[in-house]
């Protein structure tokens, strides 16, 4: 699903981005809800909501957070929990345009250039995101798996 957001984004590098898991629920600027899962678009980034069978919930924000260290890991590995991160050059053709029609997927557009994109999707085991900068030639990609992978 495409979404064309109205609110600037406010990580403007990649180095802006903050990892937390277990943060509070922090106001969308869209929401795709899935079963189980709720992949959620914020002006700071993303968040990703995750509910088990027995309703234990995880969530988990890569964001530009007020009061936390700017710091993503390349990796967390964490009973059943595994996440993993990049920062690579934004490429000419982006992946996001593919996602545009996945109804697994979430795409937001920010104001004022056509790359500026934040894309979520579900996949199986877990999800994936990417968050591009054109304004520095960044994209910052995560996989997140649940369970044995």
């Amino acid at each position: 699903m495409l979404v064309r957001l109205d609110t600037p984004y406010a990580d403007t590098t990649a180095g802006d981005l903050s990892f937390a898991l277990g943060l509070p629920e922090l106001p969308a600027l869209h929401v795709l809800r899935l079963p189980g899962l709720e992949l959620r678009l914020l002006g700071a980034s993303h968040q990703v909501v995750w509910t088990a069978a027995d309703g234990t919930r995880l969530v988990e924000t890569v964001a530009c957070l007020p009061g936390h260290d700017a710091h993503l890991p390349s990796t967390v590995d964490d009973q059943g929990y595994a996440f993993t991160s990049t920062v690579e050059a934004l490429e000419a053709a982006p992946l996001w345009r593919e996602l545009a029609d996945d109804p697994r997927a979430l795409v937001g557009v920010f104001p004022g250039d056509p790359d500026a994109v934040t894309a979520l999707r579900a996949v199986d085991g877990g999800w994936r995101t990417w968050h591009a900068y054109p304004q520095t030639g960044e994209l910052v990609t995560t996989r997140t798996w649940l369970g044995d992978r």
